[in-house]
């Protein structure tokens, strides 16, 4: 059928979960890159040297879609608060990422929509259905599956993963309500110019050295020096700033042009990847506690999702 004939938000809504999968799969390396040297350089470096590399990436695309002049705009407080939000899901996401297996710290932050869903009713005054409470009771067991918080497998990380789906929801709304005056290349430049300075001023405070403390590898990654990186990690890490430039943009276009409700579902294949490179570089598998969480987890979310679709639309 020629583009031409197709509806508009039926194109929109495709190309929303297109951008939305391949800035999945994009950021799932970017994953993968900063967990293999969490281990070896602080947060804040990595941060840095992506973000110095994405500026001149996501300045051509701003340039290429909408002009250098869409950066002006009396909106800039608002994209400067949703980039501080970004920082702090993405920084708490990494931070749980050098602590926990792959699989387990994905499977947290998707937890996100069932938080969102009861901080609706309690600080928005939403009506929920009793189908969706149900998912997210649900949902919330999971959680507890994998946080395991009496038993000594407990790890305070997991509440960072759980932080970082939560902020990382929040900073999605904001795009979808920004995205009507601003394109996603504007939105994505304005997050990273934020990543830059955010990572600036913990490099000022951290990078001595003075504050490192290896007793726990999330603090490790937070609070160590400054490392000179080799030539192979020096390539690792501005290749995230690539791989940012590029996942920041799909991301913020594919909720900027689609309903959230329609494509954050699509957020679930990175399960796919974070099982996959977990068994495969560290030979991380989920015990079967930890399945049986990221089942629960992935369901209830899912469902979740869809039960707010559903509701909207019959509200509408």
């Amino acid at each position: 059928m020629p583009a031409t004939t197709l509806n508009p938000l039926r194109r929109d809504t495709t190309m929303g979960i297109t951008c939305l999968i391949a800035g999945i799969a994009v950021f799932s390396v970017q994953d993968l890159i900063l967990k293999l040297i969490s281990s070896a350089y602080p947060l804040y470096e990595a941060m840095i040297l992506r973000s110095l590399t994405a500026f001149p990436i996501l300045l051509a695309l701003v340039h290429w879609n909408g002009g250098l002049r869409s950066l002006i705009t009396p909106r800039w407080g608002r994209m400067v608060g949703r980039g501080l939000i970004m920082f702090s899901a993405y920084a708490s996401y990494y931070l749980a990422l050098a602590a926990l297996p792959l699989a387990n710290t994905v499977a947290l932050y998707f937890g996100a929509p069932l938080f969102i869903t009861l901080m609706s009713v309690t600080l928005m005054g939403e009506h929920v259905s009793v189908r969706r409470w149900i998912a997210v009771l649900t949902g919330l067991i999971g959680v507890l599956a994998m946080v395991r918080p009496n038993s000594d497998l407990f790890d305070w990380a997991a509440l960072l993963a759980v932080w970082a789906g939560l902020a990382y929801g929040g900073a999605m709304v904001g795009a979808r309500k920004l995205g009507t005056h601003h394109t996603a290349a504007a939105l994505a430049f304005y997050g990273n110019g934020v990543f830059l300075c955010c990572a600036a001023l913990m490099a000022l405070v951290f990078s001595d050295g003075t504050f490192a403390n290896e007793s726990h590898k999330s603090l490790g990654f937070l609070l160590r020096g400054w490392v000179a990186p080799t030539g192979h990690d020096l390539f690792l890490m501005m290749g995230c700033g690539v791989i940012a430039a590029v996942g920041l943009t799909l991301l913020t276009q594919a909720y900027r042009v689609a309903e959230s409700s329609v494509v954050a579902p699509f957020e679930y294949t990175a399960m796919v990847w974070g099982v996959i490179y977990g068994w495969v570089f560290w030979n991380d598998w989920p015990d079967t506690t930890g399945w049986i969480g990221i089942f629960i987890i992935v369901a209830s979310g899912l469902y979740v999702l869809y039960r707010e679709r559903i509701e909207k639309r019959a509200a509408s």
